[in-house]
């Protein structure tokens, strides 16, 4: 398994007394071999041996605690290029590092092994953060592109399976980091510390760049029902299946069963992994829920330090020792109760209630209800009055005259009676009308008619103006 790849001395520097210093060697290595302009994996030994010796120099390395596998008389370095070579040396001896000599040099390479090692090591080291958009999004491609070309780019599949499987575990990881992090708040009690940790690990490493991604508008699970649809698409779909099948046995150079066993290992594993998302994110908001409880409790009671305090209780406990037993009512809880005032101990913050889902249907609205409206537009509609209406009125009751009396009007509905009621009032009707006082001159008198058996009202003589 793992130690017939690696050397068995792998882990002896990093689990010695001096461990710090080849933890920082080994990043400054990792940046040497890792560099994306290398194209020869074979390194001078010169360049090698300097890139530790600078490393040595920027840390000021000046100490060195004797190995459990050295010899206990053997010197101390007493200088940078004794500290490169020491540190050289042990790298070499433990299969961190190889040499290889190619006619009158020196290289040095790193096996596969070591290679994938201090690969994972640095990641581990730098805490590289994961992005889920991007993890979800690589899973859908892969697929859309496996379903779209199953002849040609089938083996998209597996790549998406192992892309969900990394994602899955990294929410397993962001899960524990929480745990581990609640315990470790709870096992301290310096509020500074649970304070500054709180903020140093969980808002700075998980909160910032994993759980705040979930919460967000733009979350990357809204893609996780385009991946199930196309998935189960995919189940029910004989021909696709035999074509992934077949890309499966001419890629992977293996039989027709063990590939089609593949495509459907790899189907029914990205169908497990998003389908038990919910779950798992759940999980995860209970753990953060207890953090920020907790954190919230440290916080508000950090202050409680108002000088004259401890006399004021002191005062209260013997106040409260005087008084009969039959006076003092038990409390059960401290939930609704202070101790010091009623702000006291307050209630947690209440954990966010997520909205269900409800289906929307259309409302039907009773006719009766329509046909109260209609009538009700109708009627409003009758009460309105504008220019064209009074001119249309006018012109009716002129028929050819020039001037017309108030007796002289005619109503027989209400639109008629409403014109009528403005007609009276023409000069004082607004902008609107300026035009219709251009065209008429109304003439009052000093006698009240009545007018149709409806109206009665000053008498008026109305003259259209030429």
């Amino acid at each position: 398994m793992l130690f017939n790849k690696l050397p068995d001395d792998i882990f002896l520097p990093l689990s010695g007394q001096n461990r710090q210093v080849y933890q920082s060697v080994l990043l400054e290595l990792a940046d040497l071999f890792f560099d994306e302009d290398l194209i020869d994996p074979f390194i001078p030994r010169d360049l090698v041996r300097s890139t530790v010796e600078n490393a040595v120099v920027r840390l000021g390395v000046r100490r060195w605690e004797v190995e459990a596998d050295e010899e206990a008389a053997t010197e101390l370095p007493r200088s940078t290029a004794e500290y490169t070579n020491r540190i050289y040396r042990r790298l070499v001896q433990t299969g961190w590092l190889e040499e290889e000599q190619k006619v009158y040099r020196t290289y040095v390479l790193l096996s596969p092994s070591v290679s994938y090692l201090l690969r994972s090591l640095v990641s581990i080291a730098k805490l590289e953060k994961r992005s889920y958009g991007g993890a979800v999004l690589n899973v859908l491609s892969s697929l859309e592109s496996a379903v779209n070309d199953p002849e040609g780019r089938g083996i998209t599949l597996a790549e998406a399976a192992q892309t969900a499987a990394d994602f899955s575990a990294h929410l397993t990881d962001m899960m524990l980091a929480l745990r581990e992090l609640k315990i470790n708040l709870t096992a301290s009690n310096n509020p500074q510390e649970i304070v500054r940790s709180f903020f140093d690990r969980f808002v700075e490493q998980v909160l910032v760049s994993d759980y705040k991604t979930l919460k967000t508008r733009n979350n990357p699970f809204r893609f996780r029902r385009q991946i199930l649809a196309i998935l189960r698409d995919l189940q029910f779909d004989p021909l696709r299946l035999q074509q992934l099948c077949e890309h499966y046995q001419l890629q992977l150079d293996i039989s027709y069963d063990v590939a089609e066993s593949q495509v459907h290992q790899h189907i029914n594993r990205i169908v497990r992994i998003f389908e038990s998302v919910d779950q798992r994110l759940a999980a995860i908001d209970d753990f953060r829920y207890q953090l920020e409880k907790r954190v919230a409790d440290t916080v508000r009671y950090m202050d409680k330090t108002t000088p004259g305090m401890a006399a004021r209780l002191s005062r209260l406990i013997a106040a409260a020792a005087k008084l009969p037993d039959e006076q003092i009512t038990p409390i059960a809880t401290l939930d609704e109760v202070g101790f010091i005032s009623p702000a006291s101990v307050r209630a947690p913050v209440r954990r966010r209630v997520e909205a269900t889902p409800r289906v929307i249907t259309q409302q039907v609205i009773d006719p009766k209800v329509l046909e109260l409206r209609r009538l009700f537009k109708e009627w409003k509609e009758r009460r309105e009055v504008n220019i064209d209406r009074l001119e249309a009125y006018l012109d009716s009751q002129f028929s050819g005259r020039d001037q017309l009396r108030a007796t002289d009007f005619n109503i027989t509905s209400v639109e008629d009676y409403i014109c009528f009621s403005y007609i009276r009032h023409l000069h004082s009707l607004g902008k609107k009308t300026q035009q219709m006082r251009k065209r008429y001159r109304i003439q009052f008198e000093d006698t009240y008619v009545n007018v149709a058996d409806m109206v009665t009202c000053r008498g008026f003589i109305i003259h259209r103006k030429p």
